[in-house]
């Protein structure tokens, strides 16, 4: 009985989680008249492939998506390179103002973005960046939350004495780093490259401040298309459903990663 109502119950949590959506594709599939409809259409139209030629007639789509991949993969893999460094610096390298530096770099995830957004763009008009991908990428290659996290794991995860008996073998730290640390950090980093490849995908208010309407991400794309008048949101979600592939790609390559992580170390366990 209870792993019934167990199934039954994430059943239910799957279903109302795609609903949104199922009913965006059914919208982007037909047109506005279809808002009006009472009750609502609940099958998919046949205006979908229509809608999405008008997606990239509207706005520069294609390099939209191009851009914000490049973003979201680059800032992603540097995070979870530089975060597991520094989270096995903090974690498992005694040093001098090793716990106050660690506390300054957790403190500053308590400053709100905004009021960094506007030193931030004087600093990217004296690089002459503003208008480039360079903007987006390089002040986010590492952040707070990636460094604590990865703190917390690897001071969990990681044996102090499997780091020993490297030593012992002769590896330096930075084949500790490769050899053993990598490794264990895997299912972290994975969940962190997510995090961070979605965030970093779904970001609009600083590429809509230093990118100009001619090269911009999908959001900022997605903006240009919700604006006017009258909104079409046949257009809008057709543009959504684009989109949103990208992100369901990625969540499905890591989440085999963090499984596969999990699986390898309940064997190995």
């Amino acid at each position: 009985m209870t792993r019934r109502l167990t199934y039954l119950t994430l059943v239910a949590v799957a279903f109302f989680s795609a609903l949104p959506l199922y009913y965006s594709v059914v919208v982007a599939s037909r047109d506005n008249a279809a808002l009006a409809e009472v009750p609502p259409p609940l099958i998919p139209g046949g205006n979908f492939l229509a809608n999405v030629a008008r997606v990239f007639d509207t706005v520069p789509f294609a390099l939209a998506l191009v851009n914000s991949l490049i973003v979201a993969g680059s800032i992603a893999l540097a995070v979870m390179f530089f975060s597991t460094l520094a989270g096995f610096a903090f974690a498992k390298l005694p040093f001098r103002g090793r716990n106050a530096l660690l506390l300054l770099t957790v403190a500053t995830m308590m400053v709100p973005t905004q009021l960094g957004i506007i030193p931030l763009y004087l600093l990217m008009v004296k690089l002459e960046w503003t208008g480039t991908l360079y903007a987006l990428i390089v002040p986010a290659l590492v952040n707070a939350f990636g460094v604590f996290f990865m703190t917390q794991f690897l001071s969990r995860a990681l044996p102090t004495e499997l780091l020993e008996a490297g030593r012992v073998d002769g590896c330096t730290t930075w084949g500790l780093f490769w050899h053993v640390v990598l490794p264990v950090a895997r299912p972290a980093a994975a969940v962190l490259g997510m995090l961070t490849f979605m965030a970093a995908w779904n970001d609009y208010f600083w590429p809509l401040v230093v990118l100009t309407p001619e090269n911009p991400t999908v959001q900022v794309a997605l903006s240009t298309l919700a604006a006017g008048y009258v909104s079409d949101y046949a257009l809008s979600l057709a543009g959504t459903a684009l989109g949103t592939l990208p992100l369901v790609a990625v969540f499905a390559l890591l989440g085999k990663q963090i499984i596969g992580g999990i699986m390898q170390g309940a064997i190995k366990g």
